[in-house]
């Protein structure tokens, strides 16, 4: 399994981004899906997660309101959209994937056995 996450890059403060993740190699639309993010010197942290079929989401309660996780199955895709960007939100973002078919969502970075290469999302002030 590949994840291939895209749509960083650098937005001021108050600014909107789009992140995609397009995994290939096999039954994308059975899996949870997640994002999580890793700021230099900081412990990676959850951020949103999604169920297989993208009728579940879940957030981090600091992006709450701000971002929105969906995915298109078709296209084996899970988009995040990130809105009213902050400073603090600047981090390497990955997609990644669990590892159990039709299996819940979780913001447990365990729970996931499939990583992408991350993308960098860099918030100015």
């Amino acid at each position: 399994v590949q994840l291939q996450a895209s749509g960083g890059g650098l937005v001021q403060a108050g600014g909107s981004l789009r992140l995609s993740c397009v995994a290939s190699g096999r039954t994308f639309s059975s899996y949870a899906m997640g994002w999580f993010r890793q700021a230099p010197g900081k412990e990676r942290e959850f951020v949103s997660t999604i169920n297989w079929s993208g009728g579940s989401t879940y957030y981090a309660h600091s992006i709450k309101g701000r971002f929105t996780l969906s995915r298109d199955n078709a296209k084996n895709t899970v988009y995040l959209q990130m809105s009213t960007l902050k400073p603090e939100d600047t981090a390497v973002y990955y997609c990644a994937a669990t590892g159990m078919p039709y299996g819940p969502p979780s913001s447990n970075p365990r729970e996931y056995d499939y990583w992408g290469q991350g993308t960098q999302v860099t918030v100015s002030s």
